[in-house]
């Protein structure tokens, strides 16, 4: 296993970090994690090295972090700093902090969790726990020690994550999404170089974007096949992530002991400018041909917002386009319902008042016809 440096932690954490937001299920049921194979997965993962384990109080409907306690008993409690977040989403007033962090310690089994992050910020979710008091609370849940360290996980823009950054001096770390498709996306390489510019450990999500980058189409394939040297599709993922300096280490969220062994493997092999430059382009290229999949060229500039009839246009070209780049209809389909059914697209009138706007000149009308057909399932 190689290590890597955290921010300003005397710490040197595992460049893999286990995330428990995958794990084995049973009848296929989020809530029903196989118990015995995802405790096997998590302590093959910390005796090869990992020290680093990472859940959340909505995992697996609410059930990862219970099994997570559960894995570490045994002395590996000890033997990993241990990640867990508050479900800022469900914070309505200052008591709820406790309260939540109380239930989180309980479940884990643990009187105290070593890194503890406000999940899933973007610039709503952060005023309003910024406002009910959540920095002067977490302060005195540093000093009384039920939490070691303090963070947040961000989905937003940079301009969102910077005024985060900057709010507080208590933040030790953050954790973004990051790999070589989502480059300039949310926080995005200038926001990863500007929080470790700042001295803040960055830990990086979504490094093979959800599984999307580990079976390319064709037109990928053929290219990772000109590489002198041959790795996986999830392997050039990952080790492009560990190229950069200022990357902490990544968050793999493992389903099979497989998955398990060979990320360990290649976290052996990674290392800050393992990449050649000519490796480096090749990356570069496959990017490229994943984009040319692209088949509605929209740039979410939102010109075409506020649709008359409450279309979310830019939402359902982004799921669409994925599906047609990456694959994963029951993923496309799992976002596509997280659209509010009044903002989905059979609610278009077809007034083209969007297309009248569209710098693009997309025929908006007859794409969201066809996204519909497809993410609805119709």
């Amino acid at each position: 296993m190689q290590y890597r440096t955290f921010g300003r932690l005397d710490w040197k954490p595992s460049a893999l970090g286990f995330g428990a937001m995958r794990l084995p299920i049973l009848d296929n049921d989020m809530g029903k994690i196989d118990e015995p194979e995802a405790t096997r997965m998590i302590r093959y993962a910390i005796d090869s090295g990992v020290n680093y384990v990472d859940t959340a109080y909505p995992y697996h409907r609410g059930t990862s972090e219970a099994l997570v306690g559960r894995a570490l008993r045994d002395g590996y409690r000890e033997r990993v700093h241990l990640a867990t977040k508050m479900p800022c989403w469900l914070i309505e007033a200052p008591a709820d902090f406790d309260r939540y962090l109380e239930e989180q310690l309980e479940r884990l089994q643990t009187p105290r969790v070593d890194l503890y992050l406000l999940h899933s910020l973007n610039a709503k979710l952060w005023a309003k726990v910024r406002d009910l008091g959540v920095l002067a609370w977490a302060e005195r849940a540093l000093s009384d020690g039920r939490i070691g360290a303090l963070g947040f996980s961000f989905h937003d823009g940079p301009a969102a994550f910077r005024e985060i950054v900057d709010a507080s001096d208590l933040w030790t770390f953050c954790q973004i999404q990051y790999n070589y498709m989502d480059e300039d996306e949310q926080a995005g390489r200038q926001g990863l170089q500007y929080a470790a510019g700042k001295g803040l450990a960055v830990v990086v999500m979504e490094p093979i974007r959800g599984g999307q980058l580990v079976a390319p189409p064709p037109a990928v394939a053929e290219l990772w096949a000109t590489a002198p040297r041959q790795r996986t599709p999830a392997e050039w993922a990952l080790q492009w992530v560990w190229n950069q300096p200022e990357v902490s280490l990544l968050l793999s969220g493992m389903s099979t002991m497989e998955q398990v062994v060979e990320n360990v493997a290649s976290a052996g092999r990674s290392g800050v400018g393992a990449l050649t430059a000519e490796e480096l382009a090749l990356v570069g290229r496959v990017r490229d041909a994943y984009r040319a999949l692209i088949p509605i060229p929209c740039t979410k500039c939102d010109y075409c917002q506020p649709c008359p009839s409450g279309v979310k246009i830019p939402s359902v070209f982004e799921i669409y386009n994925e599906l047609t780049m990456y694959g994963g209809i029951e993923r496309a389909r799992l976002f596509y319902g997280w659209i509010k059914p009044e903002e989905r697209a059979d609610q278009c009138t077809e007034c083209g008042e969007c297309e009248t706007k569209c710098p693009q000149q997309i025929e908006i009308i007859e794409w969201l016809k066809k996204a519909h057909a497809a993410l609805a399932g119709s």
